[in-house]
């Protein structure tokens, strides 16, 4: 605990923080029952350990999932100001998770939790604490197993924490806050406008490999020249595509370059031209196909390439691919799996066959530009919500250790 000790020691010794076990501030009682199929649209509210890392940041007035009476008098009362620890986890880094539940409803918490209550603490201080990276670190060497990582009651009541006077608190509670709300509405926003995108790609994309009954279908190979160049020379980057993120520097995503002599035969790929990786993954089961978006680059040669023909909009056919709307015909054109070296059993000319809709070229403009605004909206707020998160972490790092302390005044102090 040597960040405490030097907090601690920088403090004028009145004012100094105290140094406490969880296990002196409250006490622990076990979450229980609500499974899966005792959730219901219309019941009353409750919290799932699940949701705890999926959900809820660190505090929350509202409960989003409901849990039928009957099924809630198998379960553990949750009360205002309880603090909730998520008991199991898929790393250790992440065992512990906690969030603080501040509404007035009267609601129920689930199994593989564990609750701390009657700690006297203000809920939300306390709670930022607990998610805090030195806490953090304590809870992920206190968690137990392998593939499921697990915490205890017994665990948790030895973490150590730092806690001020109430009022100092309430305090920092309250700046934190401010941060937690601009957040979570952003996160609101964020969750509407992805829906909103859902919406708009099924409706102008088609859904399941089904599109708009007026648009023509061919083949790819009619409307595209696969593209087999290889490079002549020169510093090109060498490139790999990651289901999830697109094209990547391969010595990024590798920590270094895997291509040494077979870079003779990797694919020379130019800027707006699309590349089909075959390999499996569980983002992209069937592939993934993208289109590069700089100058150049160098990318393995097992992968499918291709340029579309003149006439067509690339940045149509870019979104209809990364909605993946060949993953319909894919799934029937790929022979018995993954091979050894984790391709699917899918030959060039079976990738070619798929057939892909060719709507008039305005509603292909059209429809590609009104899905980039959606989607750059979305980027927007994604660099938004990472940049108040960044600031966020900053002043719990600061204000948490008591490295930044906040004045509390004698009538504040009184009223703590």
């Amino acid at each position: 605990m040597r960040e405490y000790e030097l907090t601690i020691a920088e403090l004028p010794p009145k004012q100094a923080w105290q140094k406490v076990q969880l296990a002196d501030l409250g006490f622990f009682v076990k979450g229980k029952g609500i499974a899966r199929a005792d959730v219901c649209d219309e019941g009353l509210p409750c919290l799932r350990y699940g949701e705890i890392y999926s959900t809820y940041e660190t505090v929350t007035k509202h409960l989003v999932s409901k849990v039928s009476p009957s099924a809630s008098e198998k379960s553990r009362a949750l009360e205002q100001g309880d603090i909730v620890f998520a008991a199991s986890g898929e790393t250790a880094e992440e065992i512990g998770k906690v969030v603080t539940y501040t509404g007035k409803e009267k609601a129920w918490v689930g199994g593989d939790t564990v609750v701390l209550r009657g700690h006297g603490q203000n809920a939300v201080f306390l709670a930022h604490v607990l998610n805090s990276d030195p806490v953090v670190r304590q809870k992920s060497r206190l968690g137990k197993g392998q593939s499921v990582v697990h915490i205890h009651a017994p665990d948790l009541a030895s973490v150590e924490v730092l806690v001020p006077s109430l009022a100092e608190q309430h305090k920092i509670a309250a700046i934190l806050l401010t941060w937690d709300e601009a957040l979570e509405k952003l996160n609101a926003l964020r969750a509407v406008k992805a829906r909103q995108l859902d919406g708009l790609s099924q409706i102008t994309m088609g859904c399941g490999g089904a599109f708009p009954d007026h648009w023509q279908r061919k083949p790819l190979s009619e409307v595209s020249t696969p593209v087999k160049r290889k490079s002549a020379g020169g510093d090109h980057p060498v490139m790999t595509i990651s289901a999830k993120s697109g094209f990547l520097m391969q010595a990024d995503k590798f920590a270094r370059n895997m291509a040494g002599r077979s870079v003779e035969r990797y694919t020379l790929l130019h800027e707006g031209e699309f590349a089909y990786n075959k390999g499996n993954s569980k983002t992209a089961p069937y592939g993934c196909v993208f289109r590069l978006d700089r100058d150049d680059a160098l990318v393995p040669f097992v992968y499918y390439c291709f340029a579309l023909k003149p006439g067509l909009d690339p940045e149509f056919y870019d979104h209809l691919f990364s909605a993946g709307a060949l993953n319909h015909q894919l799934s029937r054109l790929i022979n018995s799996g993954v091979r050894n070296d984790g391709l699917l059993n899918l030959y060039s000319n079976d990738f070619f066959s798929c057939r892909v809709p060719v709507p008039p070229i305005e509603e292909q403009k059209r429809i590609a530009q009104a899905l980039t605004t959606a989607k750059r909206e979305l980027s927007l707020l994604d660099e938004e919500i990472a940049a108040l998160t960044g600031q966020k972490r900053g002043l719990m790092q600061k204000l948490l250790t008591g490295e930044w302390r906040v004045e509390v005044s004698n009538n504040e102090k009184a009223t703590a």
